[in-house]
């Protein structure tokens, strides 16, 4: 049975969140303490104290959600022997989530990884004005739908498809007007659902594209070796392993589409059975169950699912 672990995107982080991790395992502790090291910030304060505001500001919340997923990484591994080199055939992340695949994988470095989400996170709220980009979620719709909406509302502005989630989830980014056409269009086509996400920034587009240079820059500074298991990368849906392919993928992945339900369809087609999600939330967990039929799906983010995790393993 092939295994395959994924790790959560922006809008998973809750105040709280790897709390009880980092009180019951001293390893979990170890993450926390690197991640407010590496970015001079006790940003574990921010994310068990609150205020939830501050922890849902984009540069805080990438390196965060990163910080939690590798918490609970190390965990299974100190707790229940985890190796993802001999127990997973894939691992990938939703967004900001690929980069703790990547740290989860000995890709790049904890500290690292939150220096460069840190920079990621600075950099796209930078790129477009307050007010002037925004994102919505069209529900019960396919991608090809969504891009047409997507095409018809530009009118010369920017509205693209930001996130092919899978379960007819489709996230359109852009001028926020463009994006409002968008939302009265799929009303008009009989859509189940569009609205507004609330966001910071229109991510994914490419209104992105001074992000996206940024992260070439700090990207090209980083040291990177082959993940210990291929990386199924978002904006290709296809496995990487070779680190300047990598870096190419994370530059693309700033104005790129976030091919979610490919790549999930591509890991089950591979033969993958069993995904874990680490970290924060079960928004990845729910979308596997909706995109591939059969797979099992589970979240480990707190010490009882580590308990139930090595329990499964026996």
């Amino acid at each position: 049975m092939a295994t395959a672990f994924i790790f959560p995107g922006q809008g998973s982080q809750a105040v709280g969140m790897g709390k009880a991790l980092a009180e019951a395992f001293p390893v979990a502790r170890a993450v926390f303490d690197e991640v407010d090291a590496a970015l001079s910030q006790k940003l574990s304060a921010l994310m068990w104290e609150g205020p939830g505001e501050e922890l849902t500001l984009t540069a805080n919340a990438q390196p965060a959600l990163m910080a939690v997923s590798l918490a609970a990484i190390r965990v299974l591994e100190a707790e229940a022997g985890l190796s993802l080199r001999t127990d997973a055939a894939f691992v990938a992340g939703h967004s900001l989530g690929e980069y703790s695949a990547l740290a989860a994988a000995g890709t790049v470095s904890i500290s690292d990884a939150a220096r460069l989400l840190r920079i990621r996170g600075d950099a796209m709220q930078k790129a477009v004005p307050a007010g002037e980009g925004a994102m919505a979620a069209l529900l019960g719709v396919e991608l090809d739908q969504a891009r047409a909406i997507a095409a018809d509302a530009a009118q010369s502005q920017v509205c693209q498809v930001a996130n092919d989630n899978g379960g007819g989830q489709v996230v359109l980014s852009g001028a926020k007007a463009a994006v409002e056409r968008a939302i009265a269009l799929a009303g008009e086509r009989g859509l189940r659902r569009a609205m507004l996400l609330p966001v910071s920034a229109p991510f994914h587009c490419a209104l992105m594209q001074p992000a996206a240079e940024a992260m070439q820059a700090a990207l090209a500074e980083v040291a990177m070796q082959a993940p210990a298991v291929p990386v199924m990368a978002n904006v290709g849906a296809a496995p990487l392993s070779d680190p300047a392919a990598i870096r190419a993928s994370l530059v693309a992945q700033v104005t790129g589409t976030v091919r979610w339900r490919e790549c999930v369809e591509a890991m089950a087609a591979a033969g993958v059975t069993q995904f874990y999600e680490v970290g924060s939330g079960k928004v990845l967990a729910g979308l596997v169950k909706r995109i591939a039929a059969g797979s099992a799906a589970a979240s480990i983010g707190t010490p009882d699912d580590i308990a139930a995790y090595k329990a499964q393993k026996g």
